[in-house]
């Protein structure tokens, strides 16, 4: 990622709860990227290695809802 600033997320009120009950002495950043890279491994958005997925005409891979 080069030239372009990373976005701001601003997390609700109640994930700063969770994150302060659940992983006190965490970073937060460290543990919403491992929420993350776990929603998206389960949702099979991204290969074993990590990586995301390659998807067909141009939509990322994954769970199909219908």
């Amino acid at each position: 990622m080069t030239g372009r600033p990373l976005p701001h997320v601003q997390p609700t009120a109640r994930v700063w709860q969770i994150l302060r009950r659940c992983y006190p002495g965490q970073s937060p950043v460290a543990v919403l990227e491992r929420a993350l890279v776990m929603l998206a491994t389960a949702d099979g958005h991204l290969t074993p290695g990590g990586q995301v997925k390659a998807g067909v005409g141009g939509r990322p891979a994954g769970r199909r809802t219908r």
